[in-house]
């Protein structure tokens, strides 16, 4: 498995957490699981906004995927703007293939129709959060703006990327680093 070098500046393996301030409005109140940053850029996936408008039968009919037993509790993730129309699967490590990428001990991104077939089939990851599009960065765009105080960043863990309400991500994300919701500010420079 490769590990990014924490010691390196770079945040693959770890949440960013939209600042109360953020300008973006498709990233107001995101918190997006940082698959991977290096010196060539970052992507990233949105992991507590949904699209409604499509569930996992729906896109499995899409894609021509045969399932008897579709798992309702599979919901369709809105990843970030970014080639909205491809899927991603960020999941546990039960399941690695040779198009997974691993991004740490605890979390891998798929993003081959095989995941699909397999989640379809209760085969799947133990864990897993289907998004289409992905959010991404240029090189050095993510250090500026984490600089310019529009993101946050958390460890991530399966707890809060996986089984926490979808709805609370947000504020959990900003009290597992233990800051007071009421005194943030969007000021660079201030808490």
């Amino acid at each position: 498995m490769e590990h990014t070098d924490p010691a390196a500046g770079y945040m693959s393996g770890q949440l960013l957490v939209a600042m109360p301030n953020m300008p973006d409005p498709r990233f107001e109140r995101s918190v997006i699981y940082l698959c991977a940053h290096t010196a060539d850029g970052a992507m990233g996936l949105v992991v507590n906004k949904l699209i409604d408008s499509l569930s996992f039968p729906d896109l499995l009919g899409q894609l021509g995927i045969e399932s008897s037993d579709i798992d309702d509790q599979i919901r369709v993730h809105f990843g970030g703007p970014v080639e909205a129309a491809r899927g991603f699967v960020l999941h546990s490590t039960d399941y690695v293939h040779d198009a997974t990428m691993v991004v740490n001990d605890h979390f891998a991104l798929t993003a081959t129709v095989d995941v699909l077939k397999a989640m379809a089939k209760g085969q799947g990851p133990r864990q897993s959060l289907l998004a289409l599009g992905y959010a991404g960065w240029a090189p050095g765009q993510l250090d500026s703006e984490i600089q310019a105080n529009g993101w946050l960043t958390v460890p991530a863990d399966e707890q809060l990327v996986f089984l926490s309400e979808i709805e609370s991500r947000w504020e959990n994300s900003v009290k597992r680093i233990g800051v007071d919701l009421s005194k943030l500010s969007g000021d660079v420079g201030h808490a």
